[in-house]
């Protein structure tokens, strides 16, 4: 398999206040990770700058202005209890889209098999017209949008394994049959959204997990309800929502993920992508905030994206 990297130089632009869990430093453990010998073969490159108006394709017309005139002239503002936006915030947010934009256009334009993008802010939780749990603009749903758009995809999958429901995917999505969205998350946790009734119009997928769920619990759960849905769907594109606040490392969160369960859950999603829609599959970072249990959750990750579905799987 070949497998893109998009590296994002201007990540420490959005700035967070000191001890807060979504800072640049989760950028630069995901470098170093990334960075050995192991990981030579992966074709890098650095983010664009994007077309932040792009943004209008999943949020409400006016929720762009709306951020521009929260963001600080200088320093650091705040949105609401936990999410923040500075003077640069929304540069970094346009940078983090454009990354995400190249990797769909490499993997649709067949020049890599898949894409993962290291960018920041995340963007899960930002719905239609309302920003929260860390996220300004919803990029993964921009970028489902951006492969309709552009390249006439008819069924766009995402598949969010952050511990945290990604409510505003959900959000944005809920009463389009052409996207399919599913998320693993543990329940009772913010933002209590994701219960398993919610359905959409039979789009949505969500298993909630309990707190200290283990690895095993949560491949159950993949192989009895999100794979098959998923394969159901038969998607002409993956998109994955790749939080790694999963890990029993995890300060925000109590499920107990091993490393090499991001691993077994990355290459079921290959498996689904081989079958149905020649191994295109785009991941975006989301959360992850202890800064070991996220470099060992993405080493995996990214390690299995390049070597390959793996129907074979043994541990």
């Amino acid at each position: 398999m070949t497998t893109l990297l998009v590296s994002q130089t201007n990540f420490a632009d959005h700035r967070t206040p000191p001890g807060h869990p979504e800072r640049a430093d989760r950028i630069i453990a995901v470098e170093e990770a990334l960075a050995t010998e192991e990981f030579n073969r992966l074709v890098r490159r650095e983010a664009p700058y994007g077309d932040i108006t792009l943004a209008e394709l999943v949020h409400d017309e006016r929720y762009m202005a709306r951020l521009r005139m929260a963001r600080p002239a200088e320093g650091i503002g705040q949105l609401d209890p936990d999410t923040y936006i500075s003077d640069q915030s929304l540069s970094a947010a346009a940078t983090g889209l454009g990354g995400a934009m190249a990797g769909l256009d490499a993997v649709i334009m067949g020049e890599v098999n898949n894409a993962f993008c290291a960018i920041r802010p995340p963007g899960h939780h930002a719905e239609i017209d309302r920003p929260m749990g860390f996220c300004l603009i919803n990029t993964v749903a921009i970028v489902a949008r951006e492969a309709q758009r552009k390249y006439g995809a008819e069924r766009v999958a995402i598949i969010d394994f952050d511990v945290h429901h990604g409510n505003g995917t959900q959000d944005i999505f809920y009463d389009d049959a052409s996207v399919f969205y599913a998320s693993s998350h543990q329940m009772p946790l913010f933002p209590g959204t994701g219960h398993p009734s919610e359905h959409g119009v039979g789009n949505i997928v969500n298993t909630a997990l309990k707190a200290h769920t283990d690895g095993s619990e949560m491949r159950a759960a993949y192989n009895e309800i999100i794979l098959p849905a998923l394969d159901n769907f038969a998607p002409d594109l993956i998109l994955i929502s790749a939080g790694f606040d999963a890990h029993k490392r995890d300060p925000l969160a109590q499920l107990e993920w091993e490393d090499q369960d991001f691993a077994w859950v990355t290459g079921k999603l290959m498996d689904v992508a081989e079958r149905r829609c020649g191994n295109r599959i785009v991941s975006l970072l989301e959360g992850g905030y202890d800064l070991k249990g996220l470099a060992g959750g993405v080493r995996q990750h990214v390690a299995m994206l390049m070597d390959g579905a793996t129907s074979s799987l043994n541990f």
